[in-house]
């Protein structure tokens, strides 16, 4: 299955500048998902970080793997939990191998490692032309959106 931004949307709340996902290319819902982000020399972090050598923060490429593991977990979901808004509970084993410039493209694979209570956990790796850049474990809940 295979999702364009249009359908990122309608599932996630993220808007710009914080939609860090362009396209999905691979999803099993509740296992695995793989999306892409494009990146851009017009995102509006490149003009503080860093002037004269632009380089993805890395707390957005986790940002990134976090927004397709919501993606996945929100496709696997029920109705119920689909009204519901994806949290952070923890981020573990971040790595960051390589840097990220304007122009490169980000392959997000997320596989899942459980998925219990209400709680998911997975493996987020990221890669540009093919050599990881970024790997991390995250774990997230889902909760009642804020009226």
């Amino acid at each position: 299955m295979q999702m364009d931004v249009n359908e990122i949307m309608k599932i996630l709340p993220h808007r710009y500048p914080f939609l860090m996902v362009d396209r999905i290319v691979e999803l099993e819902p509740g296992k695995r998902c793989v999306g892409v982000k494009n990146v851009s020399i017009n995102e509006p972090f490149f003009q503080g970080h860093f002037p004269g050598h632009p380089v993805m923060p890395g707390v957005l490429i986790v940002e990134a793997m976090a927004q397709v593991a919501g993606i996945m977990a929100y496709m696997a979901s029920d109705d119920r939990t689909k009204k519901a808004v994806t949290y952070f509970m923890s981020i573990d084993n971040a790595k960051f191998r390589k840097p990220v410039f304007p122009g490169d493209q980000l392959r997000i694979e997320i596989d899942t490692t459980y998925n219990r209570r209400g709680i998911w956990g997975v493996d987020g790796k990221a890669y540009v032309d093919g050599v990881l850049v970024t790997e991390a474990s995250l774990k997230a809940t889902f909760a009642p959106r804020a009226e």
